[in-house]
């Protein structure tokens, strides 16, 4: 019995490991996201800023634009006026985009992945230290470079919002040799937002991103509770029957 309760926790560690790690995006100090899927304000606002500045490449390919508006209170004819740039899209259509995926192979180095799951793929602590972690760097084919993901091959879309982030350094001693890495950034030149101002932009984005990965995740927690009410009733009766069938026999 030993050896088999071993053998299955030794099984599901081993399945897991690899999405922790993934999550964790490596030996990076992740920030708090603290996101509130029951903003739906900030739903919005990411919703928008999605649209805005990451659907020309990036996708949403099972979530629909009527879902999306249905469950952020978002008019149907708003959301057509507002964040459906594809005039050929309808208003049930999967949330697709038009870049030809043999294109955009050739100029990014690999299609743009899809985004529908990324936050339950890498988390949502790490898309928000993501998208706050980019900086200047000359010798990239797109002139940043990623604290979080190094050697990233995505342009920072959100540079005119946030800025040009230069990178601050710092050495380390390894095997006593110092080496010189990328410890934080800092935005001298400031865009269209204040720091403060575009990290709310970044949790709005990754609240809407962490929302598309599991739209019912609200409802099914509430339901939780009630099961585990029913099972708590249930559990309850099943003991008083149990002692009033026994009464008898003993």
């Amino acid at each position: 019995m030993k050896k088999w309760i071993v053998g299955a926790f030794a099984l599901i560690l081993s399945a897991l490991l690899p999405l922790s790690v993934m999550a964790a995006g490596g030996n990076v100090h992740l920030d708090k996201a603290n996101n509130d899927l029951t903003d739906q304000a900030s739903l919005q606002r990411g919703a928008q800023t999605f649209m805005s500045y990451c659907s020309g490449c990036h996708s949403t390919q099972y979530q629909r634009y009527q879902r999306v508006a249905t469950d952020l209170g978002i008019p149907e004819d708003l959301m057509k006026e507002n964040l459906m740039f594809d005039p050929n899209a309808k208003i049930g259509d999967l949330m697709t985009n038009s870049i030809p995926e043999d294109a955009a192979a050739k100029w990014f180095g690999a299609p743009p992945p899809d985004l529908t799951l990324v936050a339950r793929v890498r988390g949502v602590d790490w898309l928000y230290t993501y998208l706050r972690s980019f900086y200047a760097d000359p010798n990239r084919p797109f002139g940043v470079n990623n604290i979080t993901f190094p050697n990233v091959g995505m342009p920072h879309v959100l540079e005119g919002l946030q800025g040009i982030p230069e990178p601050v350094y710092a050495t380390h001693t390894v095997d006593g040799k110092e080496h010189k890495v990328v410890e934080s950034t800092r935005v001298d030149k400031m865009g269209e937002l204040t720091t403060k101002e575009y990290d709310q932009t970044v949790r709005d984005l990754v609240n809407f991103l962490e929302y598309s990965g599991d739209p019912v995740k609200l409802e099914r927690h509430a339901l939780g509770w009630w099961v585990m009410a029913f099972l708590a009733l249930f559990t309850i009766i099943v003991i008083l029957l149990k002692k009033e069938y026994w009464r008898d026999v003993h």
